[in-house]
């Protein structure tokens, strides 16, 4: 049985370095949202979702410095991603400590699940990606492992959250990579 390999696209690269870099803007929004409303809710995590904003306004930098690098715009959907990830941050700020951090973990899963398949589609390909993606992973898992200690599996957020967070990020990260 032969194997078929499909070609990669030649702007893959630049595609998936939009999509991300409006990902990056939609976790800043949603840190914005969760800390407006966490001042109230959960106080205690002001200052890792402080934290946490942070590193996403570095990623956010990253990749638009090499988006700029190859004279690409911004994807469509970075509006889309800001808006929508402030009033996601703002409902699950509302919701408190177990809904923000039931929030953080499911993101981050199909986050971290998106760059490892990134890696391995653009390794070899396009090393100015890999090394834009590859920067931020290690944040990105912190995020993921941080939260998971705070919202376990078994509790009422995760439960009710991660089907719709995760299908809402999967579809965002969907529609960016079409338009």
């Amino acid at each position: 049985m032969d194997v078929v390999v499909q070609p990669v696209a030649p702007d893959l690269g630049d595609r998936i370095l939009k999509v991300n870099h409006a990902g990056e803007h939609g976790a800043i929004c949603i840190y914005s949202g969760q800390i407006f409303l966490a001042r109230l809710t959960a106080p205690g995590m002001l200052n890792e979702l402080r934290e946490f904003r942070s590193h996403e306004r570095r990623h956010r930098a990253i990749f638009g410095a090499e988006l700029a690098q190859r004279g690409r715009a911004r994807c469509r959907s970075y509006w889309l991603c800001g808006i929508g990830g402030f009033v996601l941050g703002a409902m699950t700020g509302l919701l408190g400590r177990g809904a923000i951090a039931a929030t953080t973990t499911a993101v981050e899963s199909v986050v971290l699940r998106h760059l490892e398949h990134q890696l391995s589609v653009l390794e070899g390909r396009d090393p100015a990606a890999v090394t834009a993606i590859s920067s931020i992973i290690a944040d990105e898992q912190q995020h993921h492992d941080q939260s998971l200690q705070q919202a376990p599996a078994g509790a009422f957020w995760p439960r009710v959250l991660s089907p719709i967070v995760s299908s809402a990020t999967e579809a965002v990260i969907w529609l960016g990579m079409r338009l």
